[in-house]
């Protein structure tokens, strides 16, 4: 999943690039709608357009903490929003829906765990959460095909909904 994460934090990356070579593309290559003479600047390589930004200050490692293209499991809240998305959803098992949205909560909970787990507080902070999400996985042992989606969909939909009671006590982390 963070590999999937990487692509598309690129993919955005190279979408906004594209995006802004357009609007110059658009307005004279220049970036000026006026008509006055197209200034010439040096073109950016493809090596020099993919370097990450510089790090934080006075450092010369890419990405901080905030930097977009940094690898690295969502923070908690983000992922706890994504999870709280799926609960006015339901499914019919034996529909081709219920796959999906089974599977949608399985990678929330994935995330979650992984943002739970990498938060500065530490695991120790969501010791119910992981253990509930940790036991779910034993009961999923590695299928998540949705035959076995649909046969542990209250154990999912259960450790969901758990989790989503125990965040409402704890407002600090989500907020």
């Amino acid at each position: 999943m963070l590999d999937h994460m990487k692509g598309v934090r690129r993919a955005v990356a190279a979408a906004a690039l594209l995006g802004a070579a357009l609007v110059g593309c658009s307005t004279g290559g220049d970036g000026r709608a006026d008509g006055a003479p197209e200034q010439t600047a040096p073109a950016a390589t493809p090596a020099t357009a993919a370097e990450p930004p510089p790090g934080p200050e006075g450092s010369e490692e890419p990405g901080g903490p905030e930097d977009p293209m940094s690898p690295g499991p969502e923070k908690v809240r983000d992922a706890f929003a994504g999870l709280q998305a799926t609960l006015g959803d339901t499914c019919t098992p034996g529909a081709g829906d219920c796959a999906y949205h089974l599977g949608r909560v399985h990678e929330e909970l994935t995330g979650l765990e992984a943002a739970m787990k990498n938060d500065p507080k530490g695991p120790g902070h969501f010791p119910e959460p992981l253990v509930w999400i940790t036991d779910l996985n034993k009961s999923l042992d590695g299928d998540l095909s949705a035959e076995n989606l649909e046969a542990h969909m209250k154990d999912l939909t259960g450790v969901r909904d758990r989790i989503n009671t125990w965040m409402q006590d704890h407002p600090d982390d989500y907020r």
